[in-house]
């Protein structure tokens, strides 16, 4: 096993408690070969501390997959908060709902099911309160686009966080022809570009090998 690989461990045995009811999430997915796309232990509870240093009450998340980062963000709203988490797979959404009822999360989770690009549109249409932090974890190529909606669901202090950006050192590759590297790169010249948004991005190395994310606030 590598060295991060240990780390991580080590990291999630000292630092994280994780409860059956969010364990159970990673279990099923397990036992459905579903491929690996949820965010690891440490990154949920980054999230979730992320959360709890906004003081956010509403937040929008674009990609749900089965629902354990919605879980980690539901956690750390209070009560009266909501999640908003937009999901394209129908059986991924069927599953998330499950999932987040089984961890006690319902009652301030809302899935919905659709074209992430469709649902945004919609809640802009249906003059949907900003949120206070969006998090963008779904297909790549639309990164650009989920950015560009995702501000105009935004006010002054939103975070926008950004998952899966560094595609295990590729980012820099101009030349690589993978649509999500493409996209992700895209994504980021974007947020340089404007001029509503302070952005940073990070590298980052463990158990779901090499990656990185970027966290924006909206000024």
């Amino acid at each position: 096993m590598e060295k991060w690989m240990k780390n991580d461990l080590y990291i999630f045995e000292n630092l994280i408690d994780e409860d059956i009811r969010h364990r159970n999430v990673s279990e099923i997915s397990r036992k459905n070969n579903l491929p690996d796309m949820a965010v690891s232990l440490a990154q949920g509870q980054f999230l979730y501390l992320i959360a709890k240093i906004k003081n956010a009450t509403r937040i929008l998340e674009i990609g749900t997959f089965v629902g354990y980062s919605t879980i980690w963000l539901a956690k750390a709203i209070p009560d009266g908060g909501l999640v908003i988490s937009l999901e394209y797979d129908e059986s991924y959404a069927k599953m998330a709902r499950e999932n987040i009822e089984y961890a006690g999360c319902s009652d301030r989770v809302k899935v919905v099911q659709g074209e992430a690009i469709d649902s945004l549109n919609k809640l802009i249409e249906e003059r949907e309160e900003p949120f206070d932090m969006i998090f963008i974890d779904a297909d790549k190529p639309n990164y650009s686009t989920y950015l560009e909606l995702a501000l105009r669901l935004s006010k002054s202090g939103t975070v926008i966080y950004g998952d899966n950006v560094v595609r295990d050192g590729e980012l820099c590759n101009a030349e690589n022809p993978d649509e999500k590297v493409i996209g992700v790169r895209s994504f980021i010249e974007e947020l340089g570009k404007s001029k509503i948004v302070e952005s940073t991005a990070l590298q980052t190395v463990g158990i779901k090998g090499y990656d990185g994310f970027t966290l924006s606030v909206v000024k």
